[in-house]
Parts: C-alpha cells; structure tokens; sequence
C-alpha cells in the first residue's frame, strides 16, 4: 500500500510517498480502508519530536517509533480482531488511529465509532481529534451552562470552529477572538460576537468595559495567566487548551503547568485540559453532527502525495478551519 512516511525527525521535508506493507489489526484493533486523514497540530509534534517530552511518550527517543504519520481518519472497515464487537466489516467508522496517512490503518476500537451518517468521509476526518478536544474543553474543562458567557481564543483554527459551535449547543453566549480575515467564518460559525486580536486586547480592552466571562478557552494563544485571569469574573474558569512558543523543552507548556497551582491560591478556576481519546465522546460527537448542531468546516483538501504541503500550510498560519488529505 501506498503510506507517507519518514525515518528521521524532522521539517515536513522528511515526509515520503512510500510503497509499504498492509497492517494487521491486533486482537483489539480495526483494519480501516483510508478514504480520508484529518491533519492535525500533532502531526507536527510527532513529525518534529517537538517539545522533547513527546519522545519520552512513546513516540521515539532518538527516531520515530512509527513511520507512517497521520491520526485523524475515516473510512470503511476491512477487518476487526477477535476482541471487537463494536464494528463490523464493511461499516464505515471515522476516529484516531496511528498512521492514517496511508491507503490502509489500524486503530484501536476504542478510539473508534460508526461515522456520522450525514457526514461525507473528508468531513468525518475533520471531526475527530479536533471535535473531541473542544467538546471535552467546553463541557468538562469548563463545564459551560446555559446562559454562561464563554470567550474562546482561537476560535477560527480547527479546535476552535467546534468548540464554538459546542459552546453554543450548550447555550453560551460565545465571543470568538480570531485575526481581521476569520472574524466572518468565525461569525458563520455560530459566535455571537467576535474581537480582531490585531486591534484589540482582550485583556485590557475589555476589561475597559467592564466585560467579564464566565469561562474562557485559550486554545489558540500564549497569552499570560495574570492577563487572562483580568477577563474573569471572580468565580470564573480559564481552561488551556493549547498556545504554542515553539520551544524545544517545553513548547508553552509551562503554564498548563502552572495554572492548576495558581488556582488553588485565588478565586478563579485556572486547569489545562488533557484530553482523552475514547470512542464514547466520538459517539456523542456523532449525535452532536446527526442532531444539526455541529457541522465541520473544511479549509481544503490535498490529495496522499502531498501530504507534507497539507502539514506546511498548517504549520505556517494560513488554514481557515481543518485540511483534509483524501486518499
């Protein structure tokens, strides 16, 4: 089969079309027939080993453990192991494997569900890592309620276009703080209200006028936590989803680090999210899609063999919503 792949740590350039052997599922595994991959800010980290602390998660210390990169995958099952009762041959299931940049995958069933039925196999890829990552920061991280004010930091990037449509089914008023260039898809996507970060600063701005939220998502920034707690009411939650530095050690880390211990010594709840991988939520995103609430947006399409252009065109700023490769 046909499968990006790589040997080396590295820039996007170490990426490779490469004629490799078919996986086999395991007893708990599913056999996937690629149609299409999600790219994801993690491809880069495990394509990079950046920061360095994802090696020691199992990714490889010195080279990468698994050669074929990808996570965010739809498409039809070929085979199921021994364990699997939850899918079937011939079903089509969308979820988070290891390698799905490639013709053929294998996940584990756990970490999969039947796709959404009136989702298309690209729009399923783009709802899985992403999806997941934002229902779980608005439901668990800040358990948002009905009437809540919620800003969501950006709100225009993969996580963030979901997240806002979550936070409004869940009856938020949302206010998404994206670039000049995104406030309108920003606005397409459900946000009640939106802040251009280029000439406005949330954190003195706003608090210029007297606007607090109730829960805030940074999932797009590097903003500090003092900064961010001034747009808090007092019983607020500020949850850190993501905000990258680019550093090798830690990589903007450090403060999901240091918001749990903060938190235990003011009035605002400050936490970082860790998110899980479990085909449960990926159900519930399922119903989330089938009910009309939630509706992936896709910034563009790139076909196997260009794969590393997909990841560059992420890394460098310019998507609007998920790239999907198509296989």
């Amino acid at each position: 089969m046909k499968a990006i792949v790589q040997d080396v740590y590295g820039e996007a350039d170490v990426l490779r079309l490469e004629e490799i052997d078919r996986p086999k599922p395991g007893a708990d595994e599913v056999l996937l027939r690629v149609h299409a991959a999600g790219v994801d800010r993690g491809v880069w980290h495990i394509m990079t080993g950046l920061p360095y602390p994802i090696r020691l998660a199992g990714y490889g210390l010195r080279v990468p453990k698994d050669r074929v990169r990808g996570r965010e995958v739809a498409g039809r099952v070929e085979a199921v192991g021994k364990n699997v009762t939850t899918l079937k041959p011939g079903e089509d299931a969308y979820g988070i494997p290891e390698g799905s940049f490639a013709e053929y995958a294998v996940g584990r069933a756990n970490k999969l569900a039947p796709k959404p039925t009136n989702l298309t196999f690209e729009q399923a890829a783009a709802t899985t890592i992403s999806a997941l990552t934002a229902l779980q920061a608005v439901r668990d991280g800040g358990q948002v309620a009905s009437g809540q004010k919620v800003l969501i930091i950006g709100a225009s990037g993969g996580v963030g276009t979901f997240a806002v449509q979550i936070a409004k089914a869940f009856g938020a008023q949302v206010t998404g703080v994206a670039s000049t260039a995104k406030l309108e898809m920003v606005r397409s996507a459900g946000a009640d209200n939106v802040i251009d970060y280029t000439r406005q600063d949330i954190t003195t701005d706003i608090t210029t006028d007297g606007q607090r939220y109730d829960v805030i998502l940074d999932i797009g920034g590097h903003r500090t936590l003092r900064h961010l707690r001034r747009a808090l009411t007092p019983t607020g939650t500020l949850v850190i989803v993501g905000g990258e530095t680019g550093g090798r050690i830690l990589g903007g880390f450090d403060r999901s680090l240091r918001a749990p211990i903060l938190s235990r010594f003011i009035g605002p709840t400050l936490r970082a999210l860790t998110a899980s991988e479990n085909a449960a939520d990926l159900v519930v995103l399922a119903e989330l899609v089938e009910a009309g609430k939630l509706t992936p947006v896709i910034d563009r399409t790139y076909p196997l063999g260009e794969a590393p252009a997909a990841i560059q065109h992420l890394v460098d700023g310019h998507a609007r919503e998920k790239i999907v490769i198509t296989v």
